[in-house]
């Protein structure tokens, strides 16, 4: 792909949209391929913004779960929380960042991160004595699905902190003091949807360029758009986020502190399908702006074009 061409078709759409609007209007992809709509949030808004959660991802199940065996529950322990539906964030060598998709509906707020908590998992399960066979005390079925969690994927998961003094990552008092790990004691995959972030992109694909355009020209801080394939389908949701001064949006989105789950979850809401997505988080080589770009079919030619060029 060339910087004059991009993954999405050159049939689009280019009205605005808000997607953390409460505006009782689910069908957001018609609303978003009308050019007279003009709703738009600017660029604190969008960051300041919390959704409302979807029960769509809560039903969809794209493959046969995948379920790690549970040593008792932590339902009414201080130290467990779950079992509850997580959204797969970020993850390293050490530690996963889950979404908590459960949480109740904050309704419309300007905190980021009410509704959509993210909280820091150990990416293994407690270590445990070897038994007389070499196995791990029966924990290698939840260590190998620990292993295969990937950024997006949706699952139902039980938690439980070292000790009942450090309680929740959220009551944790001091910022500079890094909680616990929380461990994770059973997981479930429930929809294999992927995120994928990438700095530094160049060229950014032409239809990200003229709606980061459109929006600057209109004096607004956030664009979007639907764009389609050659067959004038709708295949995927692009949005645009100025990102101004020393701000990292990118990284917000990464680590949570700003939600992307109202964007899928409007997604989500309208297709009402089981399909998994994939999203990509863009920033250009030049910075102003950061992309949200959502594909509608993670087995799409969109979804691959894009994965395949960036990621």
């Amino acid at each position: 792909m060339d910087g004059s061409d991009g993954p999405a078709d050159d049939d689009s759409s280019t009205g605005n949209v808000d997607p953390w609007a409460d505006d009782a209007d689910d069908d957001w992809v018609e609303d978003a391929t009308d050019t007279d709509r003009t709703d738009t949030a600017d660029t604190a808004a969008t960051a300041d913004a919390a959704g409302t959660e979807s029960a769509a991802d809560a039903s969809a199940r794209d493959t046969p779960a995948t379920e790690a065996p549970v040593d008792g529950t932590t339902d009414g322990d201080a130290t467990g929380l779950g079992p509850r539906r997580y959204r797969v964030l970020d993850r390293d060598d050490d530690a996963l960042v889950f979404v908590d998709l459960d949480t109740p509906d904050p309704g419309p707020g300007p905190a980021p991160d009410v509704g959509f908590e993210p909280v820091r998992v150990a990416a293994t399960p407690d270590d445990a004595t070897d038994s007389d066979d070499g196995d791990r005390d029966g924990n290698s079925d939840l260590e190998s699905t620990l292993d295969s969690l990937s950024p997006g994927y949706v699952v139902t998961a039980s938690l439980r902190w070292p000790d009942p003094e450090s309680g929740h990552p959220r009551d944790t008092d001091d910022a500079a003091a890094a909680p616990p790990l929380a461990r994770v004691e059973s997981v479930t995959i429930e929809r294999e949807s992927r995120y994928w972030f990438a700095d530094g992109v160049e060229p950014m694909f032409e239809a990200a360029r003229e709606t980061w355009e459109e929006a600057r020209a209109a004096g607004e801080g956030m664009g979007s758009r639907v764009t389609r394939d050659t067959d004038g389908e709708p295949n995927g949701a692009l949005y645009v986020f100025a990102e101004a001064g020393a701000r990292d949006l990118l990284g917000e989105f990464r680590s949570g502190t700003t939600p992307l789950e109202p964007l899928v979850d409007r997604v989500n809401d309208d297709l009402a399908d089981d399909d998994p997505r994939e999203v990509f988080v863009l920033r250009p080589a030049e910075g102003g702006y950061v992309v949200v770009y959502i594909a509608f079919r993670a087995d799409g030619v969109l979804a691959r074009t894009v994965r395949d060029t960036y990621c």
